[in-house]
């Protein structure tokens, strides 16, 4: 064995009990640091992958990202006109070109578009009143577009075309009406038209929110009961590539002047959660591995003050500083590594506990436990994060123990 890691071995062994706390600590950093990751990125991806299977990856929109420019601006641009109490021009809302778009979206590649009416109407059941938005579909461009077919609980997609009119409801929508498949409902919209609607189907996406407000019928039935004839608002796109969502709504605003809104942007404010969240939780997990190490130096500040006269008879035997520095590093990284490993182990138990936990968990994404991402990644990034830690925290005592000298140590012990 070398002999700077027997003096290692023989400074820790001599203090087993400062030793066993700081190796535990650093273990219980990298326990929670796995555990919590897998946890975070569980739940994200979750989210993430359910927003992108159930809901359209770009949205064409019948408005403008801008305001459209007033007359008097365009007459005297240069001037600073400014303009009050200007009444919208009052006209009837929709994607005017919608024919011309869907034709020109035929033509791309791995692109799938579908030409929908919603708008807010009222559901009643009974006494139960519920506001919901009830969007018109094409079932043979819908199950290309989303998984609501695969969503489904009860009934069946096809039944919106063989039934008169025919309503599929979230799950939680139906609940909170209390009417399942077979009911009859009446629908009442802005416009004042009431319309009687069967349910046909039920679904499931696992997003509280989708399920708890939103309802799907046949187009034509949407365009009466809205008094939209011939009318639709959203064009909704899947792509081939979810991750290319961005750049396509960008192309696809600019060529036709619509609002295009990618999956990102339109749940922005949850993704914009997600990254906050991931840092509240790595600053805790790197401030718990902080405090670990501190132990470390603990150890090692106090095994060099104690064996100073050791250090120095060492260095008046011939040992360089960087020999000394070696030693106390190796006493460092020794300690870092036996903690990484019970941190390993403490986490792969920490992970697989969290994943037997069952519970109903009714919040924005509806689940029976915990949501769990397991990965090498979140090993490999915890246990090289303790190691940095632990060399640093031995790096400032083995410095300061290079620096020793022993004639000074020599009279001082006279």
């Amino acid at each position: 064995m070398p002999l700077a890691l027997s003096i290692a071995l023989a400074h820790l062994i001599g203090r087993r009990r400062q030793t066993v706390v700081s190796v535990f600590g650093v273990g219980l950093g990298v326990a929670f640091f796995i555990g919590l990751s897998s946890l975070m990125l569980g739940f994200q991806r979750d989210f993430i992958a359910r927003i992108i299977d159930t809901s359209p990856h770009v949205l064409i929109r019948d408005e403008y990202r801008t305001p459209r420019i007033q007359p008097a601006v365009m007459q005297w641009p240069d001037q600073p006109v400014v303009v009050h109490g200007l009444k919208p021009r009052d006209e009837v809302r929709g994607i005017r070109t919608a024919r011309e778009i869907l034709a020109a979206l035929a033509d791309l590649p791995d692109v799938v578009a579908a030409p929908v009416l919603a708008g807010p109407v009222f559901l009643r059941y009974g006494s139960a009143d519920r506001s919901a938005t009830l969007t018109g579909i094409s079932p043979v461009v819908e199950r290309r577009v989303t998984t609501l077919e695969r969503d489904l609980l009860s009934g069946s997609l096809d039944s919106l075309s063989t039934t008169a009119n025919g309503i599929i409801l979230g799950e939680l929508l139906a609940q909170r009406l209390g009417v399942g498949v077979g009911g009859t409902i009446t629908a009442t919209s802005a416009a004042g038209v009431v319309m009687r609607m069967t349910v046909v189907a039920v679904f499931r996406s696992g997003i509280t929110t989708l399920d708890a407000s939103n309802a799907y019928a046949l187009t034509k039935r949407v365009q009466v009961l809205l008094n939209r004839p011939e009318v639709i608002n959203l064009i909704r796109l899947r792509l081939a590539d979810a991750e290319q969502a961005r750049s396509v709504a960008a192309v696809l605003e600019r060529r036709f002047a619509y609002k295009a809104e990618s999956w990102e942007e339109t749940n922005s404010n949850v993704l914009t959660v997600f990254v906050i969240q991931r840092a509240i939780i790595f600053s805790t997990v790197g401030a718990i591995l902080i405090v670990a190490c501190f132990g470390i130096f603990n150890v090692i500040s106090t095994v060099i003050h104690e064996k100073a006269r050791d250090i120095a008879i060492l260095k008046s035997m011939g040992f360089r500083e960087s020999d000394v520095r070696h030693i106390f590093l190796i006493e460092g990284l020794m300690l870092g590594m036996i903690g990484v490993a019970i941190g390993w182990g403490l986490g792969f138990l920490l992970v697989e506990l969290l994943g037997s936990i069952r519970f109903n968990n009714e919040g924005f994404i509806r689940a029976q436990g915990f949501v769990l991402f397991r990965s090498w990644i979140h090993y490999g990034i915890g246990g090289a994060v303790a190691m940095v830690a632990s060399i640093l925290a031995a790096w400032l005592p083995a410095r300061k123990a290079a620096r020793v000298n022993p004639v000074d140590i020599v009279r001082g012990a006279a």
